[in-house]
């Protein structure tokens, strides 16, 4: 076999197959490029969500006839002036992105520097390059890709549906417009408006990607450490975790103002979040990590969607440990008001005066982590409480965020008065919140109690889950559990932790049996120690079904209060939801 030469056409051709897979590929090049022309003004317009045709126009500084005809060669780039590969300050690389594209499409581009008289524009067609000729433009870019791959045609097969390829476009321009709040950005698609963001605040540019409600439920990200090379910032904004997702396509990471898709990132983000949510849950939010280049290479993937970071250790750990910080502060917040739009859905538009319409199952608040709370119809009288609940004149509820116990309902939800509406308490997820805190802050401090069974309880398991369960019996005793052998296939509870009250030991071993055998050997109980406190603590909670008095339920109420976190349970559902006055004012058609 005979080694030889590629011909160009074909080389660049490979070279796009690893930049440019699909539409929003070219899309993602061709904005980066006018970010970094300082274009205040992106407009892309697609045409069969990109395959017939991508247009994008910007206001940016524009080209020389000489620039143009450098830009569509390999290897020419106006981002590197020092030739420095480790420090890069820009996001693409106008010689690499322009010629990949014009291997595999028809490209055309027209341009006019900012000073100068004339445009000019210059044609490549599946790699054929042509020459620059004058043209009729503004100052500023515009770069127009038609018939995308029609020179490798075998790669179109691989392209998804229309649809699937427009949202990726969409996704790509969110991102980069999410990273740059002050650039006006717009996209239509078969003459169709799907974005249109003007120039804005970052928070509100994040809040008209993800969705408006985001406002209210997300807390502010600020951290910075220092290194020798310079400072690293962590800036930002997180969503409450029961403002959660199905998957993570809603976490928008971005290293030096690049958006990034980086395992790193997103397994601390995880991390930070372990403790609120189910792991079939993802939490939404936005992070900006900015450092020195000398500590960060960007060129570990050709279209720069990875990273890696020279000291990923210190990375994780402020990642980790701003979002704790952040979620701390929260308190017991939690993203659980009703809104006024969602009661608006269920509300008739003309509302006849004798007529009231009772909202269907669901119809409320669809956006609550898949949630859905809605009042349909009078509630029947349920069995009094253990204590008389007191006079509403009684006690104030002004300075109580979460007011004062009025009822319990089906004994498992507890419905207080605040100041302007009510709140309704799932006291099982609260209790278990509370619960897990006490327990974590416990062992923390080397002080978890113990309590003593004046009978040990004796549970049949089978051999494995005993064996599993011995193995870590001093772990276990750490976190307050005493266990021993009892035979074959069976093991003997001595002590449960204190926190945990009356519990179904049962129950607990056998969940915490299938918990380490989930988890394997190699990972110690304090490593989980949020799956294995969180276990517990749903066995030492209140459970539904249990009546409670007035002062019980006024003494979870200012727990949850005083307790960070406590707005979601260990899974990431809501502990409470509120409805203001005005909202069932809405309800009744008296706004």
């Amino acid at each position: 076999m005979t080694i030889r030469r590629l011909p160009e056409t074909l080389v660049n051709r490979i070279a796009a197959g690893e930049v440019i897979e699909r539409p929003a590929a070219a899309v993602k090049e061709l904005v980066e490029n006018a970010i970094d022309a300082g274009a205040t003004r992106i407009a892309v317009n697609l045409s069969e969500a990109g395959r017939a045709a991508i247009v994008v126009t910007d206001d940016g500084k524009g080209m020389t006839p000489d620039e143009l005809d450098l830009a569509v060669e390999r290897h020419a780039t106006s981002k590197l002036p020092d030739d420095d590969l480790l420090a890069i300050r820009t996001l693409g690389f106008r010689g690499e992105a322009l010629p990949s594209i014009g291997a595999v499409a028809r490209l055309t581009l027209a341009s006019r520097a900012r000073d100068a008289k004339d445009a000019w524009s210059i044609a490549i067609e599946g790699g054929r390059k042509g020459k620059p000729v004058p043209s009729a433009h503004p100052p500023g870019t515009r770069v127009e890709v038609r018939d995308l791959f029609y020179a490798t045609p075998a790669r179109l097969k691989f392209l998804k549906g229309e649809r699937a390829e427009r949202e990726a476009c969409e996704d790509a321009i969110a991102r980069l417009a999410m990273a740059h709040p002050e650039i006006a950005f717009e996209l239509t698609s078969d003459g169709r408006t799907i974005l249109k963001l003007p120039p804005a605040p970052r928070l509100d540019r994040i809040a008209a990607v993800v969705g408006k409600e985001f406002l209210g439920s997300a807390v502010d990200v600020l951290a910075q450490r220092e290194a020798d090379e310079g400072p690293i910032k962590l800036d930002g904004h997180a969503g409450l975790p029961t403002y959660n997702r199905a998957t993570s396509q809603h976490q928008y990471l971005f290293v030096n103002g690049r958006p990034v898709r980086d395992k790193l990132l997103a397994g601390a983000v995880r991390g930070a979040y372990a403790d609120f949510l189910a792991r079939d849950r993802h939490p939404v939010l936005a992070l900006f990590l900015t450092l020195p280049t000398d500590l960060v290479d960007a060129n570990v993937h050709p279209a720069k969607t990875e990273v890696r970071f020279r000291d990923p250790a210190r990375i994780r750990g402020l990642i980790v440990g701003s979002l704790r910080e952040a979620l701390d502060r929260a308190g017991f917040r939690a993203a659980t008001s009703v809104a006024v739009e969602a009661i608006d859905l269920v509300r008739p538009q003309t509302l006849p005066p004798p007529q009231y319409a009772f909202a269907a199952p669901g119809a409320i608040a669809p956006d609550l982590s898949e949630r859905s709370y809605a009042y349909n119809a009078p509630l029947a009288p349920s069995a009094p409480p253990s204590a008389p609940m007191p006079e509403a004149s009684t006690i104030a509820t002004g300075n109580l965020p979460l007011g004062v116990a009025r009822a319990q309902v089906h004994e498992t939800y507890i419905v207080a008065q605040t100041s302007d509406g009510i709140v309704i308490v799932d006291q099982h997820a609260a209790h278990e919140r509370l619960v897990y805190e006490r327990m974590k802050a416990a062992l923390a401090s080397g002080a978890v109690k113990r309590q003593a069974l004046l009978i040990p309880e004796i549970v049949e398991l089978g051999d494995k889950d005993c064996a599993a369960l011995l193995a870590r019996a001093d772990e276990l005793g750490e976190l307050g559990l005493a266990i021993e052998a009892f035979g074959p296939g069976a093991i003997a509870v001595r002590e449960t932790p204190a926190l945990l009250g009356e519990v179904d030991v049962r129950g607990l071993l056998r969940d915490l049996a299938d918990e380490i055998a989930e988890h394997g050997a190699a990972l110690s109980l304090k490593e989980r120690l949020g799956e294995v406190c969180g276990t517990m603590a749903c066995h030492g909670s209140v459970r539904a079904g249990r009546r409670l008095s007035g002062p019980e339920m006024d003494a979870l109420l200012r727990q949850m209060e005083a307790t960070p976190h406590s707005g979601q349970c260990n899974h990431g559902r809501p502990t409470y939801v509120e409805l203001k006055l005005a909202d069932i004012e809405k309800l009744f058609g008296r706004r």
